[in-house]
């Protein structure tokens, strides 16, 4: 009833003693046998993704989980993987966010290069088209990595480099008629060739406006397009009209002079001569005046007969002309001949004044002569002023059409006005009408310039408002921060940023107002500003004392980022408490984050080196398992324990391995070890067994030999060979053998005289050696049968109560059975098989 006392864990009744069966190794885990299934179907997945994923989601082993996931590609199933893995195959999750990061990564280049084709066809589509769009569109492409649209990006590219091509050419071509304008100014082609080249160049102006690219065109070079060819008309014009007035004088001449001289009258011819068209190019007048003049010295000479006067009405005598009015005459025909018609005027002016000098029939021709030069030329620069005059108002009622900026709409007013008073010197005293219609035109087009102006006058007395706004607010923070003592310095140096800012920002201010304000405000802001500039040069000065601090900073120490993270929090502090004007804020923290840098730079170094001596920490520990792998299947138990204490020695001394090998290292060396202590416990079995043999063989020899001298009538023992028997047997451990070898010796020095003696012996010790068999068999948890259960219930009470009592610690199983092998007794067949399984359950048990 007291057996549940000697019972150790994990004994069975059933076992089979030494000897009755053979030993068998424990079969392969069912793991193993899983994991090599599970490892096959993988090797089956052949691209198989559904099947992959079945497989990672319901598999334990996380190598497999990883080969698997090397057939997962597509979003959907990436995803499902990745959100039922995450949190326990990191290895798994890594891969599977790795791989929807480039898909989503290839989308976004897909969708910008998409967006960068459609912005290409609506620029295609566009019909102000510029360079700098494209630019843009090649500076987005040139980031955009999508080798799949690149064929339709390039397509789409080619039509707008033709489209900017095209207009290269068309904006060439205006240019190159505009120069051809200005040049055909100074060609003095005949007025039909001009107006020949000119229908030309117009025409080509009218294709350059309908083609596709018209949008493209530079408007000042449309504008100097249409001045020029409008100088040039009224210049075709005007030459038309003098071919035709000299085609006149040519025929008047030609006429006369064919005629009759006594049928021509001077007087007449002179009349119609005058009244004919002057004459625009003046050597061809003179050419023509000379040929006149030859005409009218061949006609007859009509003497005019004065009327009498009565005496008292005659006047006195003329006197002849001084060298002032030679001079004044000779000054007037130089001007005429220059075309200084206003200096022309004075001369005559001059020479009206001087009377009462008589001319000489010579001065009075060269006198006449002057002056219907002079009138010809005012008629014709009258006539060409009117023909300005014109253009000038066409001039002035296109300017509100024109969009021009107020200023230049009033430079260009005022320009006109100025032109027109020139006019008005050049060629006199303009109609009426025409003064109405340019003044009328000049008012109009000025209009929106005199309401911006107007506009403009405003916004600067609003202006001027603010700005007296923003001092009083200056002044009346000046006047807060005066003894105050707690001061928020972020918000003083957001205040005077923000004065500064609204100050800059106000726009034009009368220029009578602008100086005081400005003093006004300076004066206020510098009040503000003293303090704020002693506080930041305090701030700067912390600032730097980090910089120092963050470049002594040593970084092999091993606290030395958190040291780092410190400081650059107590940067962020005194960054948000106050903000340093944004250049030496910006050196600072440049200074400050190079220092931060170099830490990280020689922390990156650091890391790198550890990495490079975990690699080859690695490396050894590679090899030390592959050393174990390699000696464990011919080792023995003394060799695989040398061999185990000096790999766990060596594997202890070799340093840290990289992270990401470290579990399977782990893994890879204690199943190695695990390998290793298994072939060492079999051998170690194996010994035991072998030892076990030879001890029941030299045991059964001693139990033979004191059996044959308990016979004392049997004289065949004393004549058998023991000694031959004994050397046979295979020899024991030492314990083990000296003390049956004393045994063995004891028996067979035995037989002669001590024969009866030693007998007796024998049979004294048979109790004693059932007695310690039956303890032994209670200490081992070995069953001694139906017949000794009386006595092994005694001895279990008894040996309970005397450790209760002695508290002394018992012999071992192993130093007990010694003992009764040591003791000579005589053992019958079943004493002698409960002592064999006895050894047999201490000798696997290794006690």
């Amino acid at each position: 009833m007291f057996e549940f006392l000697f019972k150790r864990p994990g004994d069975k009744p059933d076992e089979v003693p030494a000897g009755q069966g053979a030993q068998q190794d424990p079969p392969a885990g069912p793991a193993s046998s899983q994991r090599a299934l599970q490892a096959e179907q993988v090797k089956a997945l052949a691209g198989d993704e559904a099947a992959a994923v079945e497989f990672i989601l319901h598999s334990e082993f996380s190598e497999l989980r990883l080969a698997a996931a090397e057939h997962v590609h597509s979003p959907g199933q990436l995803e499902r993987v990745h959100a039922a893995i995450r949190n326990t195959d990191r290895r798994v999750a890594k891969l599977m966010q790795s791989r929807l990061d480039a898909i989503r990564h290839h989308e976004a280049e897909l969708a910008r290069g998409r967006a960068c084709i459609e912005q290409a066809e609506a620029l295609l589509k566009d019909d102000k088209l510029t360079p700098n769009h494209v630019a843009e569109l090649d500076r987005k492409w040139s980031v955009i990595s999508a080798p799949q649209l690149s064929e339709q990006f390039a397509s789409v590219r080619g039509a707008l480099a033709q489209r900017l091509e095209q207009q290269v050419r068309l904006q060439r071509s205006v240019l190159d008629s505009v120069t051809a304008l200005r040049q055909l100014g100074g060609a003095g082609l005949p007025a039909g060739e001009l107006a020949q080249r000119l229908e030309q160049m117009a025409q080509a102006h009218a294709a350059a406006l309908a083609a596709p690219e018209h949008g493209s065109l530079p408007r000042h070079l449309l504008r100097e397009f249409d001045s020029e060819h409008a100088r040039l008309t009224a210049s075709l014009a005007a030459l038309e009209q003098g071919q035709s007035a000299a085609a006149a004088r040519a025929s008047a001449l030609a006429e006369w002079q064919a005629g009759e001289p006594a049928s021509l009258n001077a007087e007449t011819l002179k009349k119609t001569w005058q009244q004919l068209a002057p004459l625009p190019d003046a050597e061809e007048a003179a050419r023509l005046q000379q040929q006149f003049d030859a005409l009218l010295a061949t006609l007859p000479q009509v003497e005019r007969k004065p009327k009498a006067r009565p005496a008292q009405e005659r006047p006195a005598a003329p006197q002849p002309p001084g060298q002032h009015f030679l001079d004044t005459l000779d000054a007037m025909e130089a001007a005429l001949q220059q075309g200084s018609l206003a200096s022309a005027a004075e001369m005559d002016k001059a020479l009206k004044d001087g009377k009462g000098a008589r001319l000489t029939p010579a001065l009075s021709e060269r006198l006449a002569h002057a002056r219907a030069e002079l009138k010809r030329l005012s008629d014709w620069a009258r006539w060409g002023g009117n023909v300005s005059r014109e253009e000038l108002i066409k001039a002035v009622e296109q300017l509100p059409v024109q969009k021009l900026a107020m200023s230049e709409l009033a430079k260009k007013v005022g320009s006109m006005r100025e032109r027109w008073k020139a006019l008005d010197t050049l060629s006199g005293a303009a109609p009426k009408s025409l003064w109405e219609r340019f003044d009328a035109a000049c008012g109009a087009a000025y209009a929106p310039a005199a309401a911006h102006f107007k506009h403009l006058a405003d916004e600067r007395h609003t202006n001027a408002a603010k700005a007296q706004a923003l001092v009083a607010e200056a002044a009346s923070a000046a006047a807060a921060l005066d003894g105050a003592q707690d001061v928020d310095w972020k918000q003083l140096a957001a205040s005077v940023q923000h004065l500064r800012l609204a100050w800059m920002h106000l726009g034009a201010i009368d220029r009578k107002e602008k100086k005081r304000l400005d003093h006004e405000f300076t004066a206020a802001l510098n009040v503000l500003q003293a303090p704020l500039e002693q506080r930041r040069k305090a701030e700067v000065a912390e600032r730097e004392e980090l910089i120092e601090q963050a470049a002594a900073l040593d970084a092999r120490e091993r606290h030395a980022l958190d040291t780092l993270r410190s400081l650059q929090e107590r940067w962020q502090e005194h960054a948000r408490a106050l903000p340093l004007e944004r250049k030496a804020e910006q050196a600072l923290w440049q200074r400050f984050r190079a220092a931060c840098d170099a830490v990280f730079a020689k922390r990156k170094e650091s890391a790198h080196a550890a990495d490079a001596e975990r690699r080859t920490h690695e490396q050894a520990k590679e090899a030390l398992c592959a050393r174990l792998e390699a000696a464990a299947p011919g080792v023995d138990a003394a060799g695989a324990g040398k061999l185990l204490r000096e790999a766990a020695s060596e594997w202890h001394a070799i340093g840290a391995v990289p992270r990401a090998h470290e579990a399977r290292l782990e893994k890879r060396y204690h199943a190695a070890v695990a390998a290793l202590q298994h072939q060492a416990d079999t051998a170690r079995r194996n010994a035991g067994l072998a030892q076990a043999g030879a001890l029941r063989d030299k045991l059964r020899l001693c139990q033979e030999i004191e059996a044959a001298l308990a016979r004392l009538d049997d004289q065949q023992g004393a004549t058998e060979d023991w000694d031959a028997r004994w050397a046979a047997l295979p020899a024991l451990s030492q314990e083990y053998e000296q003390v049956l070898h004393a045994r063995f010796t004891a028996a067979r020095n035995a037989f002669g005289d001590g024969r009866e003696a030693y007998a007796r012996l024998l049979e004294e010790n048979r109790p004693k050696l059932l007695h310690d068999t039956l303890r032994l068999e209670i200490a081992a948890g070995v069953d001694s049968g139906s017949e000794f259960a009386r006595e092994r219930l005694k001895l279990q009470v008894e040996a309970l109560q005397s450790s209760l009592k002695s508290g002394q610690k018992p012999l071992t199983q192993g130093a007990q059975f010694l003992q009764l092998c040591a003791m000579p007794a005589l053992a019958d067949a079943r004493t002698a098989s409960r002592i064999e399984q006895l050894f047999t359950r201490i000798a696997r048990e290794g006690k």
